[in-house]
């Protein structure tokens, strides 16, 4: 009896263990922050057909996208460690990448970017914007430096202007109600606009600032360091995530507009207008070369937005990899 006894012991106290050990390997499970915004990025479209799930299975993490409305908040969540990766403008994205403990790995969207004007407006150039109100995201953003050269190139200051602050989402807004004479805003605001029939396009982005494969680079992904060194294979297989889920779109643009309407909320018309009007356009090249981000250091710099002695941390092999890898 006394056997039996410490046998049912010995069964009582492995059991324990068992549900203690499998306990801890719940609470193991590493949550994976992933800053967005409401905006077509590819990320939105890899988690719809499916393409997360693998990765968290295979490397025991949670995926969590976390939605901010522009790169300045997501760049601070990741200064603050609450982010681990993150996909935001180019201006935000290089900024982090160089005053952040964090590191570039791809370029997701190009193009995105266009000054806009009421449908009806009489202006016809950016000469024009002279002495006009126009409506801006920040000077943090990458709009701002875009619209200082489309002024500079028209042989205008910024002084020659009267800014208005506002969030990028509100352009559109402001110029059906002719609160302001122009506004210069990101995709999917300026398709919304245009869309919708009460805007036009001034200048787009490519023409001020055509960088890589003819086209503005419009988006980036950026990884925290510590994080990258921890998990370079979970950083490998989400930049591989990103040309799958871009060939997708390339692919399947209606399919994907659908999708990407339920993720940010945004029409499927809109989306699809776009798409068809390559405001926002899709390449499965999103390598960052190393000529592409000085040439847009360079631009970031000559606005004042980057110091001289700033130096974006970027690494292209991720990208490569993920080339290789998506046939």
């Amino acid at each position: 009896m006394q056997i039996f006894s410490v046998l049912r012991r010995t069964a009582l106290v492995l059991g324990v263990a068992s549900i203690l050990a499998s306990a801890g390997t719940a609470r193991a499970q590493e949550t994976v922050n992933y800053g967005v915004q409401p905006a077509t990025m590819p990320i939105y479209i890899a988690k719809a057909i499916g393409l997360l799930g693998p990765i968290e299975k295979k490397h025991n993490i949670r995926i969590v996208l976390r939605s901010f409305a522009s790169g300045a908040p997501e760049n601070q969540a990741m200064a603050a460690g609450e982010l681990q990766m993150a996909s935001a403008g180019m201006g935000p994205a290089v900024i982090a990448s160089a005053r952040l403990p964090a590191t570039l790995v791809a370029i997701t969207i190009l193009e995105q970017t266009a000054i806009i004007v009421p449908i009806d407006s009489k202006l016809k150039s950016v000469a024009d914007l002279k002495g006009k109100k126009i409506a801006f995201p920040g000077e943090g953003t990458q709009q701002y430096p875009l619209l200082v050269k489309a002024l500079a190139d028209a042989g205008l200051k910024i002084s020659d202007v009267k800014l208005y602050k506002t969030e990028g989402s509100q352009v559109p807004t402001l110029l059906k109600n002719k609160s302001v004479d122009a506004g210069i805003t990101w995709d999917p605001h300026v398709s919304n606009a245009l869309a919708a029939g009460y805007a036009k396009v001034l200048i787009t982005a490519e023409k001020i600032l055509p960088i890589m494969q003819g086209h503005y680079i419009g988006n980036g992904e950026y990884v925290r360091d510590d994080f990258l060194k921890r998990h370079p294979g979970v950083v490998q297989d989400l930049v591989t995530a990103n040309v799958r889920a871009i060939d997708f779109i390339l692919k399947n643009p209606k399919a994907a507009a659908k999708m990407w309407a339920k993720e940010i909320g945004f029409p499927e018309a809109t989306i699809n207008f776009s798409l068809e009007q390559k405001i926002s356009v899709y390449s499965r090249n999103i390598t960052p070369e190393k000529s592409t981000i000085d040439t847009f250091s360079k631009f970031l710099k000559e606005a004042k937005i980057l110091q001289e002695s700033d130096s974006p941390k970027v690494d292209p092999s991720f990208a490569q990899k993920a080339l290789v890898e998506v046939k």
